[in-house]
């Protein structure tokens, strides 16, 4: 138990670690590295895509590496999970929209820095509520521990998820 903790936390670690450096490269090795879709984007938006695609992928892996699955089951797990994966992506693009809007914000009206705190706490709220939707899917598929499990796992790495984009978001000034 305490060696998949560990895997877990090495794991997350690697996201966190990881997902800073995209935001700290420069839009011209960023350049380098475009697809004919990304050239199209500004250069907040590649290195937001590629942070995306990077912490889908980790997050498969964690999951994968920790919910011991037989073959019977993952073969109903996978695809849950992935539909779950893509209605989070539809859910995080505004989460998204609001870090390039602190990103980008050189000054803040009162006004501005209410309505985007408002929508912060509407995007996390439609988090919970699609988790919520999700719990009888998943339990379908899964045994009430392995479900639990599941939604363990999807926690502690989305709340590592959150803890890089909150420090990779400059705070508001007074």
């Amino acid at each position: 138990m305490y060696r998949k903790s560990s895997e877990v936390l090495v794991l997350s670690c690697a996201v966190v670690l990881g997902g800073g450096a995209i935001f700290a490269q420069s839009a011209s090795s960023q350049g380098a590295q475009a697809t004919a879709d990304q050239q199209s984007l500004s250069p907040i938006d590649q290195q937001i895509q590629m942070l995306r695609k990077d912490l889908r992928s980790q997050r498969k892996q964690i999951i994968a590496a920790n919910m011991n699955l037989t073959a019977e089951e993952a073969e109903k797990f996978w695809p849950v999970y992935d539909q779950y994966v893509n209605d989070l992506v539809k859910n995080n693009n505004a989460k998204y929209e609001l870090i390039k809007e602190y990103a980008q914000a050189d000054t803040m009206t009162e006004q501005q820095a209410d309505g985007l705190a408002k929508r912060w706490l509407t995007v996390d709220e439609t988090v919970i509520q699609l988790r919520l939707k999700y719990l009888p899917s998943f339990r379908a598929v899964l045994s009430a521990k392995q479900t639990a499990r599941f939604y363990q796992l999807d926690r502690r790495v989305q709340m590592m998820i959150d803890l890089q984009l909150a420090s990779s978001i400059p705070l508001i000034g007074p």
